[in-house]
């Protein structure tokens, strides 16, 4: 099931997230794709103030690559593969194998464009945010194998 939403303001972008947040039981993969400023950390934060999680502490994972928030319901792997070579095996450059080994885990991918040849879990959502700047966002949600009620 594909949806498609237009947010015209950070904060729908952030409650969009928010929306997202809410429906997550544990063990879903979401996929994150935009470019620079397209607000994949915001739609992040959105997630993580639905689960409760102090939204300050959620930053771009870019050069750690990967952020754990640990919250009330599972945790949430935040995952960033910007400064990934683009010909690298960027699943192994983070250790994703081992971190999906979570089944109830949260796994949230920024420019998860970069993931080649990776064998996805069941629930996965992927999410494309088309715009930047001061202009609204299309964000394109699709589900795969998942029971979200997005």
């Amino acid at each position: 099931m594909t949806r498609n939403f237009t947010c015209q303001t950070p904060q729908d972008t952030f409650d969009l997230g928010e929306k997202i947040g809410e429906t997550l039981t544990g063990g879903e993969m979401i996929l994150l794709s935009g470019g620079l400023g397209a607000g994949k950390t915001l739609f992040t934060k959105g997630i993580l103030y639905a689960l409760d999680f102090e939204t300050d502490e959620v930053t771009s994972p870019s050069f750690t690559l990967v952020n754990l928030y640990k919250t009330d319901k599972f945790d949430v792997f935040h995952i960033d593969l910007w400064r990934i070579d683009e010909n690298a095996d960027a699943g192994a450059a983070v250790g994703l194998d081992e971190i999906i080994e979570d089944e109830i885990a949260v796994t949230i991918i920024e420019w998860s464009e970069r993931l080649k040849n990776f064998s996805f879990p069941e629930s996965v959502l992927q999410i494309t945010i088309e715009g930047d700047g001061d202009d609204a966002r299309k964000i394109i949600v699709s589900e795969q194998n998942s029971s979200s009620g997005v």
